[in-house]
């Protein structure tokens, strides 16, 4: 279970980035958090991870307070939460099977790591995630001879072979077309349902979110405006969330990291 126990986050120029934040996830959910640019939707999956740091109230993790972690303690606990960001952060000139496996590196001997000594049971472990996100046959491609598509596919497929209880996504399709940004996100929710694993995703892209994510959480100036079923998000909700504002969806254009993309 993830807790958020009346926690806010006020960074040092003042902003507010959350505020009175009170929620409950239990394992297995499938999270879409939306709302307006600034809104406070990395915030609040950064907080889960201790990539951003809480400032009140507390955030409990299977019962563990987050905040409370320090050192060894804390790496061990990030090992069982994944991350995605809008980039793929893939190292371009290896091999997909490498970047697969780069997810093992934390448990390894410095030497195994250096040159590259993976036992063969990892090398199956990590074809098997590739299998999981439909891209198996590229396994021995290099990365820099894929599309943005199969490169996030396999950004996510290292993130499975991490064996996590928790996938953090921030943005994950953001820069992705209609087509294949839908393929990515019925992956997740593939594996979601298959490994019973935690996904919280933040997504610009509403229609996705509702087509694919069972709970939906609007967030409008770090607070929570809305939380309950994706089957139950009305134009109501929308405008509460988007202050009356046009509801993106994956056919318009969007700002990302100061880039105006068109995924029409």
């Amino acid at each position: 279970m993830i807790e958020f126990k009346d926690v806010s986050k006020t960074y040092p120029n003042g902003t507010k980035g959350l505020q009175h934040i009170n929620l409950q996830i239990e394992q297995g959910e499938f999270l879409a958090i939306i709302g307006l640019s600034g809104a406070g939707k990395s915030t609040l999956i950064r907080t889960i991870n201790r990539m951003i740091d809480i400032t009140d109230g507390q955030l409990l993790v299977d019962d563990t307070d987050v905040m409370s972690l320090k050192g060894k303690d804390l790496r061990r606990f990030r090992r069982k939460i994944g991350m995605i960001f809008q980039s793929f952060n893939l190292v371009s000139r290896s091999t997909v099977i490498k970047n697969v496996l780069s997810s093992n590196v934390p448990d390894m001997p410095w030497y195994k790591t250096m040159f590259g000594l993976y036992s063969q049971e990892q090398k199956l472990r990590a074809l098997e995630a590739l299998d999981k996100v439909n891209i198996l046959e590229k396994a021995y491609n290099r990365c820099d001879e894929l599309s943005g598509g199969q490169m996030q596919r396999v950004a996510l497929a290292r993130t499975v072979n991490q064996n996590p209880s928790i996938i953090l996504a921030d943005e994950p399709v953001a820069s992705l077309d209609p087509i294949i940004a839908d393929v990515v996100m019925s992956d997740f929710a593939r594996i979601n349902k298959d490994m019973n694993i935690t996904i919280l995703i933040n997504i610009h892209h509403v229609d996705l979110a509702l087509k694919y994510a069972t709970r939906v959480i609007g967030i409008r100036a770090g607070e929570i405006v809305y939380d309950g079923p994706a089957s139950e998000v009305t134009q109501e909700v929308l405008n509460l969330v988007y202050m009356g504002k046009a509801v993106p969806t994956s056919t318009d254009k969007v700002e990302i990291e100061g880039m105006v993309i068109n995924n029409g």
